[in-house]
């Protein structure tokens, strides 16, 4: 995958200097100006590429709102309009701004391009789940969005596309999911520009199926009978059986700027911070309490120094042991919570004190390296999903929920070994985990989406979708002097950009939402009480 990356790292640039350099006509379009001779297997590689790489998106989206909404990471200033609900329109249209001028565009037309090319069957196929994929992560947070009609100035001359429902847009997303793995075929074109699969035919096609799992599982409250169809469907053309399967990128060890994709997106929000973030309260008691073999490998005391995350010293042993395992309470900033100094010997510096800001344990530097993998769907998280549509609809998924449970467990901790510098946790650990854990009679909903929360560490927006779905795990509302609202937020804002520049579409879409309209108070369609 490095090699790849490495391949397309000159064309990419030409690529986003093309896109970059053209007027622009409002958040869904394209400009007619551009060159119309694209080639679409390039397209595909720079909208994977920016899913994860792109610092704007995975800063503003990932880490200051996603991951403290859930409660996985906060305490530094950039954490706080997620950890304590502060309202700032800027980073809650960065990710519409950012998707639909760059990757919506793109990606449609490389749909476009490729339809009906018996040449090009099967990098319209692999296109057109790469289109559904990036929509989701849209709508999923924002609701309904223009969808049918968007990035589609260039071709037909939608100027102002309408917003389409969301249940609309979501069983458009099995239909499309449903035929483009169908399309796949191993005998026709090589996909190039893939820097997922590197054209993996069967690979695709379980990556399709596995996201038609995850979708199929946002309605388990708003149409079960559809859910329960979708997931079955999806389970039996095949989802991911292994931890060989799941769908990653490997980003190259640079660190990101925001005119740069190459590495991690993810990293380069964490490690451009001046202060760390680091783990918050609820997700570090979630593991102690269980005896979680991975909380020694995640969580990490370091002595920061500014600018020069990977140069930190590691005290982790010396504070653990007066400590144990602390973050930041979930209302509550690093330098709140005061912990008064300690002093340790450290080997080869002598001793030093320990302030307080040092006794709140971050991600270990393995988690946040610029190659870092990014984990678009997991192994794990299948397993968890398909325990879950056991508990609920019985054996039709291969399995007692019990087992899928374990093996997602299993997987989850697996993946850590993914991470360059990740460790190997044991099958004696893991099944002595799964032993001391298991499924409970009448909590078992519960039990599976809380693992699945810790293994969605990191990928903030999916995270943060389960969460409102099922609502485990049970996090409390963290509140504080500076909160914007009185409760978690369910929803983004449509940005004002939008509002203006395509005014009587937004109009109908804000009438939609019902009482309170564009806020994020309220809640997306599949998101029922």
């Amino acid at each position: 995958m490095k090699t790849n990356l490495k391949k397309y790292a000159f064309l990419l640039g030409i690529l986003v200097l093309m896109l970059n350099s053209c007027k622009k006509f409002g958040d869904v379009n394209i400009d007619p100006t551009r060159s119309s001779n694209l080639d679409p297997s390039l397209q595909l590689t720079n909208v994977q590429l920016r899913f994860s790489g792109d610092l704007e998106v995975n800063e503003k989206f990932g880490l200051v709102f996603t991951m403290p909404l859930v409660q996985q990471i906060g305490g530094i200033w950039l954490n706080r309009n997620g950890q304590f609900y502060i309202y700032d329109r800027n980073y809650l249209s960065s990710l519409w701004n950012n998707t639909y001028d760059d990757d919506i565009v793109n990606i449609v037309d490389a749909v476009t391009r490729t339809n009906n090319d018996p040449l090009k069957t099967n990098l319209n196929a692999v296109c057109r789940i790469m289109k559904v994929y990036e929509f989701a992560r849209m709508t999923d947070v924002y609701g309904d969005i223009p969808y049918f009609e968007a990035g589609k100035a260039f071709t037909n001359g939608i100027i102002q596309p309408k917003f389409d429902r969301q249940e609309d847009i979501y069983n458009d997303f099995f239909k499309e999911l449903t035929a483009a793995s169908n399309q796949l075929d191993a005998a026709k074109d090589a996909v190039k520009g893939d820097l997922f699969y590197n054209g993996g035919i069967v690979a695709w096609k379980k990556f399709a199926n596995s996201l038609r799992l995850r979708y199929a599982m946002r309605l388990v409250k708003i149409n079960p009978v559809k859910a329960k169809a979708e997931a079955l469907a999806a389970y039996t053309a095949g989802v991911f059986t292994s931890n060989a399967d799941m769908c990653k990128i490997v980003h190259q060890d640079v660190q990101n700027g925001y005119n740069d994709i190459r590495g991690n997106g993810v990293s380069a929000a964490f490690c451009q911070a001046e202060v760390i973030p680091r783990l918050q309260d609820p997700f570090i008691n979630q593991l102690n309490g269980t005896n979680d073999p991975r909380l020694k490998h995640i969580a990490r005391y370091y002595i920061d120094i500014m600018n020069r995350p990977f140069d930190r010293i590691d005290i982790t042993d010396p504070v653990k042991a007066v400590n144990g395992y602390k973050g930041v309470a979930a209302n509550e900033y690093v330098w709140d919570g005061w912990i008064d100094p300690i002093t340790i010997n450290i080997p080869g510096v002598g001793p030093k004190e320990v302030v307080n800001n040092d006794q709140k344990a971050q991600l270990a530097n393995f988690l946040i390296r610029n190659n870092a993998p990014f984990l678009h769907q997991t192994y794990a998280e299948v397993e968890f999903l398909l325990a879950e549509a056991t508990v609920r609809w019985g054996v039709l998924f291969g399995g007692a929920a019990a087992e899928h449970y374990a093996k997602g467990i299993e997987g989850a901790m697996v993946q850590l070994s993914l991470f360059p510098g990740g460790p190997t946790i044991s099958s004696t650990e893991i099944n002595a985990f799964i032993t001391s854990n298991s499924l409970l009679p009448g909590r078992e909903i519960e039990l599976i989406n809380t693992q699945l929360w810790i293994a969605l560490l990191l990928n903030g927006p999916e995270a943060y979708a389960n969460w409102r779905r099922t609502g485990f795990p049970v996090l409390a509302s963290s509140l504080n002097g500076e909160s914007s609202v009185l409760i978690t937020p369910r929803r983004f804002e449509y940005p004002i950009f939008e509002l203006e520049q395509n005014a009587v579409n937004a109009a109908a879409a804000i009438a939609a939402i019902g009482p309170g309209g564009n806020t994020w108070a309220n809640r997306v369609w599949w998101d029922k009480p």
